[in-house]
C-alpha cells in the first residue's frame, strides 16, 4: 500500500551524517560500526528501505538551528550559517532529482500526477517529495519566506527545541516573538501551511491565533500516551482537527513512550504504541480524516530509540495490519497511509 510520510530528515542524513542513502540499511549500518553517537550503526531509513515499504511520497525537510539559542552539536553560529546548510539540503534534493531518483513535488496538478504514476508503474518510480523546512531559522526576514517558496517549499515549522528568532520551541516557555507575526502574515499570502510541531504551550496558542491559514503537525503524537511538552495536549489536537489539519504519528520513543530518556532507557514500546496515538486522535476527532505518518525516523537517532519491533521504515507496512485488527476499515487504513496527507496538500498546493 502506498505510503505517505509527512516527515523524513533525508538531506541532514546524507550531508550532515555522511550517510549514502542508495546504499542498503545494511551496508549504512556497517559503515558505521566504528562510530559510538548516539543513532550511529542503528539507522532505518534507506532508498531501498523506502521502496520495500512502498513510500512512495514524503515531506523531505531541511533543518537548520542556531546553536546559541538551542544548544546542540547540530547548531549554527549565525542565521546565514543556518541559510547556507538550508542551501545545501536544497541542493541535495535537486541533485538526487538529477539522478532520477527523486522527485519534487510543488503543484496540484505534480501530486496528483505523481500519485498515478506510482499506482500504473511502482517501483519504477521517482520518490516524490515535498520540501518542508523544520525550524526557521534558515528564513533570515519574513521577506525571505517568498524566495524559499519560489524554489518549492510546501511547508515550514517556525521553531525547534529551545528558543529561536521567532519564538519558543520544546522545552520552551515562551511565546512567539514579533517578527513571527510578520512571517505568518506572509505566509498566509502564500497559502503556505504551518507546521505547528515544536511549538511550545504558549507560542502554539500565539500560532493559532495569529494564522488564519492551513495547518498540520507533521510529526506529532498525543501527551496522554508521553507526558511532556514535547506532544500535543487533547486541546491542542482538538485546534488541529477543527482547523481541518492533519497530524502525522512519529516513532520517535521519546514521543511514544513514558519516561524514556535518550540513550538510557530502552524502548519498550511497540507498533501497538503507534495504533494506541491513532485510536486516540480518531477518538477526539469522531473520525479517521485527520492522522497520517510523519515518522521522523533517523532524526537524530536509530532503533535505540524506536518502537523494539521496527527494524526499518519498511516496518510501517506492519500497521495496516495492526489497524485492521482493531477495527478500522480498509478507506480508514489508506487514509491513514496516504489519503489524508494527499487530501490535505491537494486542497493547500497552488495548481
Amino acid at each position: 500500500m502506498l505510503m505517505f510520510d509527512a516527515h523524513l530528515d533525508l538531506a541532514f542524513n546524507a550531508v550532515d551524517w555522511h550517510r549514502n542513502l542508495e546504499q542498503t540499511i545494511q551496508e549504512i549500518r556497517a559503515s558505521e560500526s566504528d562510530m559510538t553517537e548516539l543513532g550511529r550503526g542503528t539507522g532505518t531509513v534507506s532508498l531501498p528501505e523506502m521502496r520495500k515499504g512502498e513510500l512512495g511520497i514524503c515531506l523531505a525537510t531541511m533543518f537548520a538551528r542556531l546553536r546559541q539559542m538551542a544548544p546542540s552539536p547540530y547548531g549554527n553560529a549565525t542565521p546565514e550559517a543556518c541559510y547556507a546548510v538550508g542551501m545545501s539540503h536544497y541542493s541535495y534534493y535537486q541533485a538526487m532529482e538529477r539522478r532520477g531518483l527523486m522527485r519534487q513535488i510543488k503543484t496540484r496538478r505534480d501530486l496528483l500526477n505523481h500519485c498515478d504514476d506510482w499506482n500504473k508503474n511502482y517501483p519504477n518510480v521517482p520518490l516524490g517529495y515535498l520540501l518542508s523546512m523544520e525550524c526557521a531559522d534558515m528564513v533570515l526576514d519574513p521577506d525571505h519566506i517568498f524566495e524559499w517558496y519560489d524554489r518549492g517549499l510546501r511547508a515550514i515549522g517556525l521553531t525547534h527545541y529551545g528558543v529561536n528568532r521567532y519564538g519558543g520551541g520544546t522545552n520552551s516557555s515562551e511565546g512567539l516573538k514579533p517578527e513571527a507575526r510578520a512571517l505568518l502574515r506572509n505566509m498566509e499570502q502564500l497559502k503556505l501551511p504551518l507546521d505547528l510541531t515544536h511549538l511550545s504551550d504558549p507560542a502554539f496558542d500565539d500560532a493559532v491565533d495569529w494564522f488564519g491559514g492551513h495547518v498540520l503537525a507533521s510529526h506529532q503524537n498525543a501527551r496522554k500516551f508521553a507526558n511532556w511538552q514535547r506532544q500535543f495536549t487533547d486541546q491542542q489536537i482538538k485546534v488541529v482537527i477543527e482547523r481541518d489539519g492533519v497530524l502525522g504519528m512519529a516513532l520517535d520513543a521519546i514521543m511514544l513512550q513514558d519516561g524514556f530518556v535518550r540513550g538510557k532507557t530502552p524502548p519498550t514500546v511497540t507498533l501497538e504504541g503507534v495504533a494506541d496515538n491513532i485510536d486516540h486522535i480518531c477518538q477526539l476527532a469522531g473520525s479517521s480524516r485527520h492522522v497520517g505518518i510523519g515518522s521522523d525516523l533517523d532524526g537524530g537517532y536509530g532503533t535505540e530509540q524506536t518502537p523494539a519491533d521496527l527494524n526499518t521504515i519498511a516496518d510501517l507496512q506492519r500497521l495496516p495490519d495492526i489497524l485492521n485488527r482493531r477495527g478500522y476499515s480498509s478507506a480508514d487504513i489508506q487514509g491513514f497511509m496516504h489519503g489524508n496527507w494527499i487530501r490535505f496538500f491537494s486542497e493547500t498546493l497552488p495548481e
